[in-house]
């Protein structure tokens, strides 16, 4: 029954829904309390989550996130409830859809959850349950044991194609060890905040990154027909000791 609430997209929404989390956490009123406080929160199976059932690689599990079924998205944040750190990514879709992929650290098997806001406050929530052999968020990452990454950190690569609906389908990586800190003698090192304009400075959309997201993250998004101007895209950010990120993306 857990997969099957959010795994049938075409489930009709009844705002009449109970309140009884479908995945079943022992820890769904920790992160009711911790990331909506008094603001009215619904399961929603319009908001999917697609991950695998079996993660073999707890530090890289890929995770995508649609909630382009549910109109006037402002926000959407990703948690996973077990982790020492729960939350992922936050991620603000001004002039693209409300789905985005990636990949994140998982230190143990848990629901891994999406909530988009929309402009009337409410959050509708779903989610996947993940099972992993864990240890994914309090193990060092590759990069930092090497001596190159700092010759390569924030360097963007990136690639646009045509995406659904005619609009843009963007994927780009960002060279960054993505360290949580939990690893002993590692302190955290993270991109904070990551952002697509268009040459006219434009925002399109902006992801707030923390701990959880995989090393060298990869992000794929789907720009809306018509948002950007011919020219090219330029991605913009930060990471958590202040190295700027700033690339472009040639059409």
């Amino acid at each position: 029954m857990r997969r099957e609430f959010f795994a049938d997209a075409r489930v009709v929404f009844d705002p009449r829904i109970a309140d009884a989390d479908p995945l079943e956490s022992s820890r769904w009123e920790d992160m009711r309390r911790e990331f909506f406080a008094d603001a009215r929160v619904v399961f929603d199976p319009r908001i999917a989550v697609t991950a695998p059932f079996n993660a073999e690689d707890p530090l890289n599990v890929p995770v995508s996130v649609d909630a382009s079924a549910l109109p006037g998205v402002d926000e959407v944040i990703v948690f996973a409830d077990f982790n020492p750190i729960v939350k992922v990514l936050g991620f603000e879709p001004f002039d693209a859809a409300p789905t985005l992929g990636f990949r994140l650290k998982l230190q143990q098997s848990s629901p891994v959850r999406a909530a988009a806001r929309t402009a009337d406050g409410v959050w509708h929530v779903g989610g996947a349950w993940v099972r992993t052999h864990g240890g994914g968020c309090t193990l060092p990452s590759a990069g930092s044991s090497s001596p190159l990454w700092q010759q390569h950190l924030n360097r963007v690569s990136a690639r646009l194609w045509p995406g659904v609906g005619h609009g843009e389908r963007l994927r780009l990586r960002v060279i960054h060890p993505m360290d949580t800190g939990l690893a002993p003698g590692i302190p955290a090192f993270h991109i904070e905040e990551l952002a697509v304009a268009d040459a006219a400075g434009k925002a399109l959309v902006r992801i707030r990154a923390y701990e959880p997201v995989s090393e060298n993250p990869v992000f794929t998004l789907d720009l809306r027909p018509g948002a950007a101007d011919a020219g090219p895209l330029r991605i913009s950010g930060r990471d958590n000791n202040g190295n700027r990120i700033d690339a472009q993306v040639q059409r």
